[in-house]
Formats: C-alpha cells, sequence, structure tokens
C-alpha cells in the first residue's frame, strides 16, 4: 500500500490572515448538479461557472471560468458510477481550480466510491478506499463526506475529514409512516450499530439477518435474529447497490412472518443494474434514500428522498468562517 504521505498543516487550524479574508465559492463536477445547485441555494451563492468537456477519445477538459485568486473553495462531485470518471473529474476541476488562484480546496464527496475496497479479502487485492484517500490528499486541504461505507476509513486520509451522517435526516422522515408495530432490521451483521443508531433515535426494537454473500451479486440470507412476526419491517443499510442484500433480506424477513409492509431506507441510492425492478416485486411501503446520488424517477416504486444538501451547507457555513 505505501507509505502515508507526510501530514500537512490543517488549513482551519493554522488559518494565515490572507485566509482569515477568503471568498467562499461553490464549484462543482457533472455527477450531481441538482445537489450541487440546492447546496448553493442553501447558502445563498452562485455556482462558479466551469466547463466540462468529454473528447472524441475519452479525454476530459474541464476549465473554470472566474478568477479564485485567494478563495476558499467547495467542489461539489460524489464519486458515482462510473465511479473512475467521476474521481478524475474531480481531480482536474481541483487542478483547474488551483490554477485560477484557489487558496484552499474543499472536496465534497457526498458519496466516496470505492469505500468498500477497505481491506485485502484475499491478500492480493488493491486497497482502493486508501488509494482514493491518498489521491485526495494530494489535491484537496479538506475532504467532506457523509456516511461512509465503513467508519474505520476515517483513518486511511492525511487530509482534515468531515465526516457528516444522514441517518438523523433518514430517522426523521421515517417517523411518518411508522406503526406501533415496527421493527427496525440490519440486514446483515455490519449494519447492526447503524441499526441500533436508528432504533434509539425511533424508540424501536431493532432485529438483525445473518447472511452469506455468494458473489458480487448474489447474496443468501439464512436466519432472523429478533423477533419479526406480526411486524412492519423498517429494512436500513448505509448503500443499495444491486439491491440483493436488500431483497435476500425481505425474503428472509417474510419467510419468518412479518407483515408485507415492508420501509426500506438507506442514505446512499444508488440502485445499479435491475435494482429498481427487483423492488418492484417487493411489499414495499416506502424506500426512502437521500440525494447523495442523483436519483431519477421511479414510477413503480412508493420511493421518498430527503436531501442532505442543507446539512452540507451548514457545515460549509461553519468551515468559511473565519
Amino acid at each position: 500500500m505505501g507509505d502515508k504521505p507526510p501530514p500537512k498543516p490543517d488549513g482551519a487550524a493554522q488559518m494565515t490572515d490572507e485566509e482569515k479574508h477568503m471568498r467562499m465559492n461553490i464549484a462543482a463536477g457533472r455527477a450531481n448538479p441538482i445537489l450541487a445547485e440546492a447546496i448553493a441555494a442553501a447558502l445563498d451563492v452562485q455556482l462558479t461557472p466551469c466547463t466540462i468537456e468529454d473528447f472524441p477519445d475519452g479525454e476530459i477538459q474541464v476549465s473554470v471560468d472566474d478568477t479564485l485568486r485567494g478563495n476558499d473553495v467547495y467542489l461539489i462531485q460524489p464519486t458515482s458510477p462510473p465511479a473512475s470518471k467521476h474521481l478524475l473529474e474531480l481531480l482536474l476541476l481541483a487542478d483547474a481550480c488551483r490554477r485560477r488562484g484557489a487558496v484552499r480546496l474543499t472536496a465534497v464527496v457526498p458519496y466516496f466510491g470505492y469505500a468498500r475496497q477497505d481491506r485485502r479479502v484475499h491478500g492480493k487485492e488493491a486497497v482502493g478506499a486508501r488509494l482514493i484517500a491518498d489521491l485526495l490528499y494530494t489535491r484537496f486541504e479538506r475532504i467532506l463526506t457523509v456516511d461512509l461505507h465503513n467508519p474505520a476509513i476515517e483513518g486511511f486520509f492525511s487530509a482534515h475529514l468531515e465526516h457528516l451522517s444522514a441517518v438523523p435526516l433518514l430517522a426523521q422522515a421515517l417517523r411518518q409512516s411508522l406503526s406501533a408495530d415496527s421493527i427496525i432490521v440490519a440486514p446483515d451483521l455490519g449494519a447492526v450499530k447503524l441499526g441500533q443508531q436508528y432504533a434509539d433515535l425511533l424508540d424501536l426494537p431493532v432485529a438483525h439477518i445473518q447472511k452469506v454473500r455468494l458473489s458480487g451479486r448474489q447474496v443468501s440470507a439464512r436466519r432472523v435474529v429478533g423477533d419479526v412476526r406480526n411486524r412492519s419491517p423498517v429494512v436500513i443499510d448505509d448503500m443499495i447497490s444491486t439491491g440483493g442484500t436488500m431483497v435476500s433480506a425481505v425474503e428472509a424477513l417474510l419467510a419468518h412472518g412479518c407483515l408485507p409492509e415492508i420501509t426500506i431506507a438507506a442514505t446512499h441510492g444508488l440502485m445499479v443494474g435491475d435494482a429498481a425492478q427487483r423492488f418492484a416485486h417487493l411489499p414495499l411501503r416506502k424506500l426512502i434514500v437521500t440525494d447523495t446520488l442523483v436519483q431519477p424517477p421511479r414510477p413503480s416504486l412508493p420511493a421518498e428522498t430527503v436531501s442532505v444538501s442543507h446539512m452540507v451547507a451548514e457545515l460549509i457555513k461553519v468551515l468559511s468562517t473565519p
């Protein structure tokens, strides 16, 4: 994996006179322009105009159309699918901003791609999460992200990391659809702590499912730990990718006698492949995700999107205040 690069001074902790008078700018890549506009609106600023073009050979060219001399710049770009393209776009945007005179750069990465590559399972894989953290460190003083897949990834970052959680926002949205027989369900052992957070906020019991992952696309749920009979499950997780974990969890819950009134909540709704079609066959009461990723209309699903824009904007206000 290589040695960690030497630590840089924390811009917030060692602020110079020049930094105290920096003007804030918000710029964005193409990964989630709707969220970027919402964050800028919450901050009552205009997005810095940028031009991003794809060349016929696949190369990306990025230019920043305003001067940023002496400014504090926040670049909004989740590394969503296609993760590699959006990551490169973020790095190119950072370079363009620096060349236009930006003094301090913060990467606002609501969804941090490669987070599941946080360890070597067979001793021969690249640790993608560590590599991406190191790449961002070369261009940014600070990183802002939401609900990392594994909180332990925080240790990979040499740049100052601000780690927000959308759990309180999602819990608040869930309150409207809860009933007296609701129960929080973690779809696997890795989500048990997350499930307890929801259970504490909503004052509900919690259960979890023991599963075995057969492949990147196939998950087998084995048994439910906790009494879900005649209860309405609220299945939570940090992300929904192919939907395999959630579908397997719902099938196990139904087999154990839960009510056919399922609610699913997750911060990051990737919904890749045929995830939406798979969910359309489940007895869903509601599917709630945030807008860390672009959420296209899904008329076949009882979908609801909760915005993280104000939460992110509030933190940017704090970080940009001398």
